[in-house]
């Protein structure tokens, strides 16, 4: 028994239409599946090793860092950090604290926030809001352009801007505030 070609083709629409109107999403539920999600990776209690021709140079701490996969990869210690930077001799030449950091992966550089310190082997001691740390400026791994105080034993710079060295024996602050007291030995003849 042959089939008119007129139920065919009514079995085909209908079929079709059953397909199409069960096929219905909503748009923001297709959006949702198509947008990609950040992948996040957790670790606590962390303690990481930064060697140079295996040399120490720090060890950082911290109790929470998440390392983000998103379009410029980064690391962010959202409850804070400590790091001890080693010099030559293999001994502590300095240490910093920050309540916050941020590490992009493809420019070396860490920004770090909110009471930052960072304090040298003679015990003088920076403070600021803002510190980047970046290990491939040589001699001047630490900057700021915001206000600064720096501590010493007899002394209390304040100002705006700053440049260091790493184990912080070397500091230039940009545009110093206040009166410092310098001996008459200090100054050139």
């Amino acid at each position: 028994m042959k089939i008119p070609f007129y139920k065919n083709l009514i079995a085909a629409l209908a079929t079709g239409c059953f397909f199409l109107c069960s096929c219905e999403n909503k748009l923001a539920e297709v959006a949702a599946i198509n947008t990609k999600g950040v992948g996040k990776d957790e670790a606590k209690k962390v303690v990481i090793h930064y060697t140079v021709n295996g040399k120490r140079k720090a060890i950082l701490t911290g109790p929470i860092m998440y390392r983000v996969q998103d379009t410029v990869t980064y690391v962010e210690f959202p409850k804070g950090l400590h790091v001890d930077f080693y010099g030559l001799s293999d001994s502590v030449e300095s240490k910093m604290d920050a309540r916050y950091a941020k590490y992009k992966d493809s420019q070396s550089k860490m920004f770090l926030k909110d009471s930052v310190r960072v304090i040298n082997i003679l015990g003088d001691t920076l403070y600021c809001d803002e510190l980047y740390w970046d290990r491939s400026i040589t001699g001047a791994e630490f900057f700021t352009d915001k206000p600064v105080r720096i501590r010493r034993k007899t002394q209390i710079i304040d100002g705006v801007g700053m440049d260091a060295r790493q184990d912080f024996t070397e500091w230039h602050i940009v545009h110093p505030k206040g009166f410092v007291k310098v001996s008459n030995a200090e100054f050139p003849n």
